[in-house]
């Protein structure tokens, strides 16, 4: 299958192990952002994935495109020009100490991209699926534009068409996210978002839930998505369900809706070694599980097994193989030694 995403890679800072900003001398420096995530895991699972973005010539931008390839990525349709990479600077919580993000990332590339530098029906002219984020159009005027011209020349070309909302507060208001994602909605086929998600970008609200206390109220949940699938139209709507014990501990679930089915997968127990790509893990699991399942609820499953694995994993890639999904999928959680 050909799945293409289009939108920002950026240069990841962050501290050695547990050490606050103040206290670091040094960076860990890798390569992250939510499209792309998603992309190395579908190329990890064996699926042609192209990433779209703009980066500049010079060597950064090029380091970006090599980590990309090292994993897979096809990169055919990078543009290259512009002045600068985005850079985002992650502080890794632990306990009760929540993780930190700082982004460095105004007047990059791909902010500052005008659609017509893409050919997009060379893009999608034999493309099976598109993924985007609600990342993209947070990032300025060029990734509107971006995302608005992609989403017509994917219908254009009959591409299923997934999003996942993620809304992010450092990057614009709620007002202004609603603003730009309702519209955008008609174009999708799976939409995929938490409860924070969907009442920021679409103004639905999931009953009672409170995740900082944990308290999920799944009833409400099969009501939201009901109620977006009758705005929208769309085919299935699922989210990822984190409770958060700590910053160090995580029960992770998913749940799904089909428009006459609401489905939780299991949950998992996660002690987490980086849970930044968490939800970029479960939306590739969930592309690949609705393109090799016999159904949705197992398409589910597999989406939460693979980011469940993607927290025990450093950096933003989620880096394990469907086989390895598989195994935990046949509930094997021991962690014992493979040899």
């Amino acid at each position: 299958m050909k799945v293409v995403t289009i939108g920002e890679i950026m240069l990841r800072l962050s501290g050695e192990g547990f050490l606050r900003f103040v206290q670091a001398d040094k960076f860990d420096a890798t390569y992250g952002g939510g499209e792309a995530n998603v992309c190395v895991s579908l190329a990890n699972y064996g699926h042609d994935a192209y990433f779209v973005t703009k980066l500049p010539k010079h060597e950064i931008g090029q380091s970006a495109v090599n980590s990309l390839r090292r994993f897979g990525v096809k990169t055919d349709y990078i543009v290259r020009g512009g002045d600068r990479v985005g850079i985002y600077f992650l502080e890794t919580g632990a306990s009760m100490r929540a993780s930190k993000v700082i982004y460095d990332r105004a007047g990059s590339a791909v902010s500052k991209a005008d659609p017509s530098e893409f050919d997009f029906d060379r893009i999608f002219g034999d493309a099976d699926w598109f993924h985007w984020t609600g990342i993209t159009p947070a990032i300025g005027a060029g990734g509107r534009a971006l995302i608005s011209e992609a989403l017509k020349a994917a219908k254009k070309h009959k591409v299923t068409v997934s999003v996942d909302l993620n809304y992010r507060k450092k990057l614009w208001s709620a007002e202004d996210a609603a603003k730009c994602m309702a519209p955008l909605m008609r174009y999708v086929d799976v939409c995929i978002g938490n409860e924070e998600d969907a009442e920021k970008c679409l103004g639905f609200k999931a009953g009672k839930t409170d995740v900082a206390s944990g308290e999920l109220e799944l009833g409400a949940y099969r009501g939201m998505f009901a109620e977006m699938r009758d705005a929208f139209g769309f085919k299935y709507i699922a989210s990822s369900m984190r409770e958060s014990h700590s910053a160090s501990d995580n029960t992770w679930s998913g749940i799904m809706y089909d428009g006459k089915e609401f489905y939780q997968s299991r949950k998992y127990q996660v002690r987490i070694v980086d849970r930044v790509g968490g939800g970029d893990a479960f939306a590739s699991g969930l592309i690949h599980g609705l393109s090799a399942k016999p159904d949705f609820k197992r398409a589910l499953d597999f989406a939460v097994a693979a980011s469940a694995l993607k927290h025990t994993v450093f950096g933003d890639y989620n880096l394990v193989s469907a086989d390895e999904v598989e195994t935990l999928l046949q509930g094997d959680v021991s962690g014992r030694v493979r040899r």
